[in-house]
């Protein structure tokens, strides 16, 4: 049977990252003590810190390492959720959302030490994410995610509309809050720096195999791919997300069909000049803001600013973002004049009906997580320390897991089509709206 063809999207990312490891198919009968669904963020960190344990584990990929949401993504490493703040997420969850929010609050900060101590060259700036509010009356968000993140030790910092200005440049703010903790790599070379510290431990990774089958026999898991490959393991952990339905809908559904699929367009500018780029976020931190259709910006490495952009009409959206998002950098940025776009692409973000994560125990030592609502990179890296404890028999009251139960989205096709456009006409007239 033919191997499944990869065709990378035409973003920055791919562009300037180089080649990840040459790696096999699946092809056969192989084993292991933990198999894992999935090589993003979360399954090649749950891999390499099984490995770390010294736990045998092999990964199974549809596409390539890097290939969905983890590579395609803007990069900011944000350590919060899109929504909920500390007291929701306990107030849902109890003990474990306690323990949860702890690892929130750590999570940029264990992205950058593993990059840092795995040698991983992913253009890393560990230097501050910032949430401005785009009207006064948003202030009041800024100030109860200060107080509550405060609360629980984040290193976080109230702005008033002139620090706000200093840090980013524009009279376009009214203020925001700064965690200082969060900032920004290249996630596909994250990506590829992850699936080369999982093989180097001694882990196993197979790339361009479908999965077509996934069931418990006896006292295994039993892992198939359209290739003919067949992987048996003791655990399993499920690591697909927003992409769980690009190459199947018969491989647990019941996860699947409980994150809509949104599609989001990143976009990244010509270099701006050095005398420009002293005046444009000038500290280098990610930034995005309080519209629910997001304002958000920051650096890469060659300091083109990756920022991106929504249209409900689903026709030449490429070619129609280009004078949008460029005349909102202008607003934001009068002095950047016109800037070319030199890439633009997309990808799949997972979102929850209630901006929430889903994690699941799926049956004896397996689980699965899916809805990361754009905030992916610094929890997936995350949750990929806790799945892997969890995998090798953890107590559960000790992981920052709040399981639940699988809930589908009811009519999840319909959902998938129509949600997305008639939310971003919603948040458009919110946005325009003076309120908290």
């Amino acid at each position: 049977m033919p191997e499944t063809k990869v065709v990378w999207p035409p973003s920055l990312w791919t562009a300037v990252t180089p080649p990840g490891p040459d790696l096999p198919a699946l092809r056969g009968a192989e084993a292991a003590d933990v198999a894992v669904v999935g090589a993003g963020f979360t399954g090649l960190s749950t891999a390499l810190h099984l490995r770390r344990a010294g736990v045998d584990v092999a990964v199974v990929e549809a596409a390539e390492p890097g290939w969905g949401a983890s590579g395609r993504n803007n990069g900011q490493v944000i350590p919060t959720l899109s929504r909920p703040d500390p007291e929701d997420i306990v107030r849902r969850h109890g003990a474990a959302g306690e323990r949860f929010v702890r690892l929130l609050r750590d999570s940029a900060s264990i992205l950058f030490d593993l990059a840092r101590e795995e040698g991983i060259e992913a253009e890393a700036e560990q230097n501050g994410w910032v949430q401005p509010v785009h009207s006064p009356g948003r202030m009041k968000i800024a100030e109860r995610r200060v107080r509550q993140w405060s609360a629980v030790g984040a290193e976080v910092e109230l702005l008033d509309r002139a620090a706000a200005r200093d840090l980013l440049g524009s009279d376009a703010w009214h203020g925001g809050w700064l965690n200082r903790t969060g900032g920004h790599v290249n996630p596909l070379a994250l990506a590829r720096g992850l699936a080369r510290s999982a093989l180097r431990a001694g882990g196993r990774v197979f790339a361009r195999s479908p999965v077509t089958g996934l069931e418990r026999e006896g006292d295994r898991w039993v892992v198939r791919t359209d290739g003919g490959g067949e992987l048996r393991a003791r655990a399993l952990v499920l690591a697909t997300n927003a992409y769980s339905l690009e190459f199947t809908d018969k491989v647990r559904p019941d996860v699947a069909r409980q994150v809509v699929p949104v599609l989001s367009w990143q976009m990244a500018t010509e270099p701006v000049t050095d005398n420009l780029r002293g005046t444009i976020i000038p500290g280098r931190q990610a930034m995005s803001d309080t519209h629910g259709e997001l304002w958000f910006a920051r650096y890469d490495a060659r300091n083109r600013l990756v920022t991106g952009g929504a249209l409900a009409a689903p026709f030449n959206r490429a070619d129609r973002l280009k004078p949008y998002i460029g005349e909102r950098l202008q607003r934001i940025w009068p002095q950047l004049g016109e800037m070319r776009f030199t890439h633009v692409w997309n990808g799949y973000v997972g979102m929850t009906r209630d901006f929430l994560p889903r994690i699941h125990r799926l049956g004896p030592d397996a689980f699965a997580w899916a809805g990361c609502n754009g905030r992916a990179v610094a929890l997936s890296v995350a949750l990929g320390r806790e799945l892997a404890a969890a995998a090798r028999g953890a107590d559960p009251d000790t992981l920052a897991l709040p399981f639940s139960e699988p809930r589908p989205v009811p009519f999840h096709g319909l959902a998938r089509r129509l949600a997305p456009p008639l939310a971003l006409l919603a948040y458009r007239r919110r946005d325009a709206r003076e309120v908290a």
